[in-house]
């Protein structure tokens, strides 16, 4: 594995790393926080992943300019094939392929790999590219377990990266203006919120193992979760919904409400949470819930619930996913695109902050995508030393946290307590069993 002592003076230059609200002390960092590098210098990308999100990025990363995407890694040749010729296709340069992300950080010529795999190789994914000397851009869930999280985010410290989690609404003007002024006191005190999640997604029926398929490397997807016979309905999305691979609908969506909840009330770490859902709607393989409720409250007098619905997609405030704050002097009615409305006391309009760029609800990959485009830039901005980090690992992990002891609690059963320093569970065994995993022998994950 490649170390940052043996990159390029180039290379070496970028070493600046922005962890939550905290920075390390490092002759490249500002005192104001911004990596100092060479604005003009070419960013170079790889991308982890493809199939669907991280074909979305790969796309949209290669239009920032100066920004080269020179790799792709994909298990599925198929996969790696289609977005290497896409990506050709859009850019004129083909991108050199790998199907091993061992042998793709090994590549020194790269400045910063993109994690869009599947949720349990999100967290290993961001250590090893650390530890290559890469930045990362992780998409949400950061992680797949809380342990997972606390470890990525001390690979971006210790190994002086920068990573960002794809909390893309941290970089959404307008959303930014509404937490701004929740911050500033518009709706008085914001003592509650409630975020919600709605979709119509069919049963998965029960699956039968079968050979894999010749164009799959299952070793290599499995990657560092313990192994298990492949079946022919778990590739490539339905591995969403199972605890071994996945983390359902409270990290596959919900982790968007919850970011946007835990930023609008200033909190970090809950000091209790309770959860309570099911498997409803269909008899099949699926084992995460399929309709969850998660409440949160925070020591500082505040609180959050987050409901998912994945099997039935009836709007709630008029739209299929949202936030809504609540206040001493009013409510603030955030509808999950980059728009929000303000009500008095009296529930009489105050004002209403729209935006005009296109959303498609239908877009299952991202019906924001112009918007979603601001969050890379960001990333690439922040490389080149023009801009800080919206969504920084440390604050990725805090808000990945939150639907992670949401389904803790959900699997055991009952209310969890927890230290509100570190979110860590108190007084229960069986529930701090599920706050890390096993691995498979061939990928030991530590920092």
């Amino acid at each position: 594995m490649s170390t940052s002592a043996q990159f390029s003076r180039r290379h070496f230059l970028r070493t600046a790393s922005v962890a939550g609200t905290s920075l390390i002390v490092s002759p490249s960092l500002s005192a104001g926080g911004f990596y100092r590098g060479k604005p003009n210098d070419k960013v170079v990308v790889a991308i982890m992943g493809t199939n669907s999100r991280g074909a979305f990025l790969a796309k949209h990363f290669a239009r920032i300019p100066n920004t080269e995407v020179a790799y792709i890694c994909d298990v599925d040749e198929r996969v790696l094939t289609k977005t290497c010729a896409s990506l050709e296709t859009q850019t004129g340069r083909k991108p050199k392929g790998f199907t091993d992300i061992r042998k793709l950080l090994d590549q020194k010529d790269f400045d910063a790999l993109v994690v869009a795999a599947p949720d349990h190789w999100h967290a290993p994914a961001t250590i090893l590219g650390c530890q290559a000397g890469k930045h990362v851009y992780v998409e949400k869930p950061c992680s797949h377990n809380p342990h997972e999280g606390e470890m990525a985010v001390e690979a971006a410290r210790k190994y002086n990266r920068l990573v960002q989690m794809g909390s893309q609404r941290r970089s959404f003007s307008n959303v930014q203006d509404a937490v701004k002024k929740l911050h500033e006191g518009v709706i008085g005190r914001v003592y509650f919120a409630r975020g919600w999640y709605t979709n119509w997604r069919p049963s998965i029926g029960k699956g039968k193992e079968v050979a894999v398929p010749a164009h799959l490397h299952y070793d290599l997807w499995q990657g560092p979760a313990p192994h298990r016979p492949y079946r022919d309905n778990l590739i490539h999305y339905n591995w969403h919904w199972l605890w071994h691979w996945g983390t359902g609908e409270a990290l596959n969506n919900g982790t968007h409400e919850l970011d946007v909840m835990r930023w609008g009330l200033g909190v970090d770490y809950p000091s209790q949470v309770v959860s309570s859902g099911g498997r409803f709607a269909f008899n099949d393989d699926w084992e995460t819930p399929d309709t969850q409720t998660i409440t949160f409250t925070f020591p500082n007098n505040t609180a959050m619930t987050w409901e998912g619905r994945s099997c039935n997609g009836y709007d709630s405030e008029g739209s299929g996913r949202g936030v809504v704050f609540y206040g001493e002097k009013g409510t603030l009615v955030y509808p999950g695109a980059n728009s929000y409305s303000i009500y008095d006391q009296k529930n009489k309009l105050v004002k209403t902050v729209t935006d005009s760029t296109p959303y498609d609800a239908t877009n299952t990959v991202s019906p924001l995508e112009q918007l979603d485009a601001l969050h890379l830039q960001n990333f690439v901005q922040t490389i080149r030393g023009d801009a800080s980090l919206q969504a920084p690992i440390a604050e990725g992990h805090k808000s990945t946290l939150l639907p992670q002891l949401g389904n803790i609690a959900y699997r055991v059963g009952r209310v969890l307590h927890c230290d509100p320093t570190n979110g860590h569970i108190l007084n229960d065994k069986e529930a701090m069993k599920l706050w890390s995993r096993d691995y498979s022998k061939d990928w030991a994950v530590r920092v």
